[in-house]
């Protein structure tokens, strides 16, 4: 919530006292626009990595999503973090429903490539960030799911699970059932972070 200056507040005293990350909303008329915010929260920060809590594939179109995150990658030293997810709060709020859960795929494996630096097939046309830099470690991406759908979406395509409650069976549940699609493609589950 305004100002934008207690975002970079309290970050700042996150980093201070050693957190490892820094979130916030990407529901651009819920809140103020964080792709605004983010870099300049990166500017008066060092060490903590930042992201978005969740960002979606369905508001911005996907190769800019994947540009604005190797582009900040860059510009913060590689202190980059994706929490990506359908987009409920974002789309429902400007009258769309959330990315369908195969689209939300195809975009997520897009997204995670192109802003890795790696080639994409994408509206037939083959892209890549060439300037990517490749000493950088990778931005990974996090996924935001409840449902078998996304969550093996999850399994599939992330490095991790994004989960907002603290119930230990239903985290179990959750976990589970993205590690067994991990399992499923050749991914080792037990990579999958929550």
């Amino acid at each position: 919530d305004p100002p934008y200056t207690r975002l970079i507040e309290l970050t700042k005293l996150a980093e201070d006292h050693g957190f490892e990350y820094g979130w916030t909303y990407d529901s651009h008329i819920l809140w103020q626009e964080s792709y605004a915010t983010l870099p300049l929260v990166a500017a008066r920060t060092e060490r903590i990595k930042l992201g978005h809590f969740v960002t979606n594939p369905g508001i911005r179109d996907p190769t800019i999503t994947a540009s604005w995150y190797a582009t900040a990658h860059d510009i913060s030293n590689g202190r980059r973090a994706m929490g990506i997810g359908r987009g409920d709060s974002s789309r429902r709020v400007v009258g769309l429903q959330p990315v369908k859960v195969a689209e939300f795929e195809r975009r997520c494996r897009m997204i995670r490539d192109l802003m890795n630096g790696r080639e994409v097939d994408w509206n037939d046309k083959q892209l890549k960030l060439a300037w990517v830099r490749p000493e950088l470690p990778e931005i990974p991406m996090w996924v935001a799911g409840y449902g078998p759908k996304a969550l093996a979406v999850a399994g599939r395509v992330a490095d991790g699970v994004i989960i907002q409650l603290a119930d230990p069976q239903i985290i179990q549940w959750i976990m589970d059932t993205a590690r067994k699609a991990a399992e499923e493609v050749g991914r080792d589950p037990s990579e999958l972070k929550c």
